[in-house]
Order: C-alpha cells, then structure tokens, then sequence
C-alpha cells in the first residue's frame, strides 16, 4: 500500500525548512526587541475552553474542530487557534499576579481546522500570535499592531495595508445587534442556513459569511462604528493616534468582523496588496478581547493579540522577490580512499565537529571523483583528503575550494588550520 500525506496537510522538506527557520528566527528577534516571551500550550485542549471563548455561532466550533474523546470519555479538541489556549495557562498558572504587567506572551505552533485545502489554507497550519494581556490601554493595541507589522517589514514585504475598526464595548455592541436584526429579519429567507441560525444568536456573525457575501443587503448593512458610545468611540480615536504617532498607515473599515466571539474594542488585518499574492489577501488578523479571561474563570484581565499564518507569510514573501536564502553552510567535505582511511576520516569527523566545524564524509563508497562531486554539490569549504600516503604521514591533503590552492595539514592541526583559513 503506497501511504500518502493526509489531505490539508504538507510535508515540509529541507529546501523548504531553511525558509521557514529564516522567517521563525526574524518573529523570535522582533518578539525580543518587543519584550514578548515564548509561551507553548498543548496542541489539545478541553473542548469547552474554544465553544466558550471562541463562539458556538461560529465557523471554527460549528464546522472546523477536530474534536475527539479520549479513553476517559472526555472531549478534547486539536486547538484550531491560539488565544484560549495562551488565556487558560494565563489565568491557570496566576500569571495575572505578576508585578510586570501586562503579561507580554508570543507562541509559533500548529494549528487545526477541517476547512477545504486551497492556496495557503491547510487543516494543520502554523501560526505566530502574539498576546499582551493585562492591560486596557489603546497604546498596548497600536504596539501589538506595531509589531505585527514590523516583522513583515523587517522580511521586506512592501505590499501591505492595515485595516482597523472598532467592535465598541457590550453596550455599543447590543445596539448594532438590535439593527442588524431589524436590517437582515425581513429578507433573512434569501441567506444561507447558517445566516438564518445567527440572525437572533449573534447577528454580526452574518457580516462574516463566506456563502452570502456578495449578498445586497450585506453592503448597506448598519456599520458598528455608526453605533459606538462615546467611550468606545473615544478609545477608538486613542488608538488610531498611537497609530499615528508610530507613523502607521491604515484604513478604517466599518464592516470588518473577526470570525471570533471573544473580539471587542479594537479589531484589524494586514492584507497583501502585492498582484501575484492570489485571491485571499489577509495575511494577519486580530483585535482586543476583553472579558475573555472571565468567561474561562479568571479575573478580569483586558487583553489584545493576533494570529498570522507562518504559510501565508512565505506566500507574499515569494509574491514580492523577497525568500530569504538559505544556502546551508559545509565548512569541510572528507574524502577517503580507502577502508583504513575511512576509519581515521569518521575519528577527524568527530573532531571537526567538536570544535564547531560543519563537516560531513561519503558513506556510499564512492571513488574519489565521485566524492570530490558530492563536496562540490554541498558547497564544501574545503576538502579534506585522505588515502595510504595520508595515513603513513599523519597529515592530510586540504583543497581551498574557493581558490584552488592545497596544502598539507597534521590531523592534529586541523581543526585549527581551517579555522584559520576561513
């Protein structure tokens, strides 16, 4: 039986993971200049903690949850987003009793949902997120959209455009709901099912319809901003000013709704704008979740993040030109001629790699073309070569790859010598 990947899922070979490895390295270099520290939670959750936090109107729980039951007869489910699961160890492990507040926190890890595969959009994905929790101030919303930012830009990408909208507080939010009701209630026949559960559960779940988007009615649909109190509308305007002041362009756009119910306050995406991205353009998307360490059975703890997906950012990489190389490095290649000269060449090997020299050897008894070949491929440094002659002397034959020129080397002196040349 021939075995295959399971479908919505990738194999990640090696000419691949040096992309992945540069992009992790840039999130994990930004994080620091931002004093966000790596947090990892189980891939696997109680179910409960996502149908609480994220929505049992929604998508994700309705369609997306690989859930399962254990041995125990208890519901677990593969996390499809990383929020709930970063919320839970905050409030588990008392993290709100910190003196440093906010709690600054970013994860990178596989997520799962069971959605249909197409560009970029896998059911196992990885994403970075990011999650400062702790505080209710707009300037923490405006730092976490800067360094979501930041890390595309210190990737290269060019081609991007951040939208923001404000989803107001309990009170700005009943309201829109209310209006939403009386918008959608008296033509609610012609959308989808889905729609027409949500109509009175959480009308705002509408806007985020995939099946009727394109829908008349979802154009002339109230805008949320149209209904935000005076302090929603006033924290709104804070935010966009630290926008402002960190010299961040965006756009506000009032029918912007995240798929997820624990959002409030300030929501955002950074889109590709680049012509060869495809047709799903967000790259990036998060917002403010006030309430949510409350509704798991925390204290209050005000809280803002996002999620971007690490394949879709390789996406717009290769989109503007911008794949990092990743050209693995071989100080040395050893070349041995004989079986006698291959026991001495694995001793040597060892060696060189304790002192922090990339090396490898042929385990193919291979000719001596043939490896030479096999160094030449690898983009080996130098090539060290060892035969009779090489054993009876104590020293082998080391070939500068770059400029042709040879030399003797002692086995003892090697080492040194090559840390020496390069």
């Amino acid at each position: 039986m021939m075995f295959k990947v399971p479908r919505g899922t990738k194999d990640l070979l090696p000419e691949e993971t040096g992309k992945w490895q540069a992009v992790e390295s840039l999130i994990r270099e930004t994080c620091r200049l931002y004093r966000y520290e790596e947090i990892r939670t189980p891939i696997f959750e109680q179910t409960e903690l996502f149908t609480r936090s994220v929505g049992d109107t929604t998508d994700i729980v309705q369609k997306e949850m690989y859930t399962f039951e254990d041995r125990g007869g208890r519901s677990l489910t593969l996390r499809p987003e990383g929020t709930a699961p970063v919320v839970r160890a905050f409030v588990e492990h008392k993290m709100f009793g910190s003196p440093d507040q906010p709690v600054k926190l970013y994860y990178m890890g596989q997520m799962f949902r069971y959605e249909r595969q197409q560009a970029g959009r896998y059911r196992q994905f990885v994403q970075f997120g990011v999650e400062a929790i702790g505080s209710a101030s707009p300037a923490i919303d405006a730092e976490v959209i800067s360094l979501a930012m930041d890390v595309y830009q210190r990737a290269g990408l060019k081609d991007l455009k951040l939208v923001i909208n404000s989803l107001g507080d309990k009170e700005s939010r009943e309201a829109h709901r209310e209006a939403l009701i009386r918008h959608f209630e008296p033509s609610i026949g012609e959308f989808c099912s889905d729609c027409q559960n949500r109509l009175q559960k959480n009308p705002l779940r509408i806007l985020d319809c995939k099946v009727d988007r394109e829908h008349p009615l979802m154009d002339s649909a109230p805008a949320l901003t149209d209904y935000l109190n005076d302090g929603s509308a006033a924290y709104f305007g804070e935010v966009k000013k630290s926008l402002d002041a960190l010299g961040i362009d965006y756009v506000v756009d009032p029918n912007l709704v995240r798929g997820l119910d624990y959002y409030n306050h300030t929501a955002f995406e950074i889109m590709s704008t680049s012509d060869g991205f495809g047709a799903i353009t967000t790259l990036c998307g998060g917002g403010r979740y006030n309430g949510l360490s409350e509704d798991i059975g925390g204290p209050e703890a005000p809280g803002i993040g996002f999620a971007m997906s690490i394949e879709r950012f390789l996406m717009a990489l290769e989109a503007e030109g911008k794949m990092p190389e990743t050209e693995s490095r071989l100080d040395a290649f050893i070349v041995a001629l004989d079986e006698e000269s291959r026991k001495e060449a694995v001793k040597i090997l060892g060696n060189l790699r304790r002192e922090g020299i990339a090396a490898d050897m042929d385990y193919m008894d291979r000719k001596m073309k043939a490896q030479m070949k096999a160094a030449d491929r690898q983009k080996a440094g130098f090539v060290i070569v060892i035969g009779e002659d090489e054993l009876k002397n104590g020293a082998a034959g080391v070939k500068n790859m770059a400029d042709g020129t040879q030399e003797t080397v002692e086995f003892g002196r090697l080492a040194e010598t090559l840390k020496s040349r390069s």
